[in-house]
């Protein structure tokens, strides 16, 4: 049997090595050195705008600091899109407050405006109005920000801008990540840049990134012994990790590139069959940098979402299901949901991930484009 085909994989670029052994050579292999620093810098000049990056552990970690710093408290009520990984929600809980889900609309995937309005009047009407909003930039398509930025501001509430996904995209010549309050970015192993694991949170402040510095090395007290008024938190990313970051930055335009091309390679592939459309950037002042080609199965099709799934594995080929909403999900089945025609349930139902990676090459191009329209044909 052929080498599979993953969905999306670490990418090297060649240059991480040095930083690496930089680190080793120096002992510098703790959350703390340049590594970090640099990595930090080369963040902030790539998302301009002045604003503040601080490097963490995962992606996760940065929207936990995020409620923390946006003032998240017990028995609070957070907004959060349905359609997304749970780890956009499961910060929530941590600080013991309660994830309310709303649906996404068509365009985008991401959280529908309208629903986000239903749902801030609903629950202001019941004593309850949410301390943030959460919103997820899915599989790097960047959300419909304008509206979105202004019922936040209509109803002042902060916004977090989970854009684990979406480095290198950009909304109306912005970063995705720098759009809201706070921004979340991830460089899991799978992500258009990796660290191994690790994420960062972006502030507009240098004073929210010290108070993040100071949450994610455990709240240390400034004294000469160890002292503690706040609980603390493990999430700084090591200077080892924070190299491989500075050599991936080095690649980053060129990762974005590559997976732009590969989703034009499936608009093709796609584009002769009606009952299969290919997820795509709705207008032209958005650019999303497909961290993952997706695509929705219509009613037309005698074909389906699992069908397709089996039919890749069958030829060792990765894909994945989309999303499952997390107001579907057996841990959060009491949660309030909003929305009006279960369009993220639609979405999950109907669609699919497809090889995404970077560094797939011509060959595996091919290979996928004969599986799929094998199975189409069939």
């Amino acid at each position: 049997m052929s080498s599979k085909i993953k969905l999306s994989t670490p990418h090297m670029g060649g240059g991480e090595l040095k930083y690496i052994q930089e680190a080793l050579e120096t002992n510098w292999v703790a959350p703390a050195g340049e590594n970090i620093t640099y990595f930090e810098n080369n963040l902030e000049e790539y998302l301009g705008q002045n604003l503040k990056v601080t490097a963490l552990s995962s992606g996760t970690a940065a929207i936990h600091l995020a409620l923390i710093l946006a003032g998240v408290k017990k028995n609070d009520e957070v907004i959060c899109q349905s359609l997304t990984f749970a780890a956009s929600a499961f910060p929530i809980m941590y600080q013991g407050a309660t994830p309310i889900f709303v649906d996404s609309e068509k365009d985008t995937w991401n959280i529908c405006p309208k629903c986000l309005e239903e749902a801030i009047i609903d629950r202001i009407s019941k004593g309850k109005k949410p301390k943030a909003i959460i919103l997820v930039h899915i599989f790097g398509m960047p959300a419909k920000m304008d509206k979105i930025v202004s019922l936040a501001k209509k109803y002042e509430i902060p916004i977090i801008e989970d854009a684990a996904e979406a480095l290198g995209s950009e909304y109306k010549g912005k970063k995705c990540g720098t759009l809201g309050d706070f921004g979340v970015l991830s460089f899991n192993g799978n992500k258009i840049i990796t660290t191994s694991g690790g994420g960062a949170l972006v502030t507009k402040k240098q004073a929210l990134k010290e108070k993040a510095i100071f949450l994610a090395t455990q709240s240390k007290d400034d004294e000469l012994w160890y002292e503690h008024s706040n609980i603390g938190y493990n999430y700084r990313m090591s200077n080892i990790l924070a190299g491989i970051g500075r050599g991936q930055m080095e690649t980053l335009h060129a990762h974005v590139r590559r997976r732009v091309e590969i989703h034009q390679f499936y608009e093709k592939l796609f584009k002769p069959i009606e009952s299969v459309k290919i997820f795509s950037e709705y207008n032209s002042k958005i650019k999303s940098n497909h961290w993952l080609s997706c695509i929705l199965f219509n009613s037309k099709s005698k074909r389906n979402p699992l069908g397709l799934f089996n039919h890749l594995k069958a030829h060792n080929i990765e894909s994945k299901f989309i999303w499952k909403p997390l107001h579907l999900q057996p841990i959060f089945k009491e949660n309030e949901f909003y929305g009006d025609n279960n369009i993220a349930e639609t979405i999950f139902n109907t669609g699919l991930c497809l090889p995404s990676g970077s560094n797939l090459t011509t060959e595996n191009k091919d290979t996928i484009a004969k599986v799929v329209l094998n199975y189409l044909d069939a």
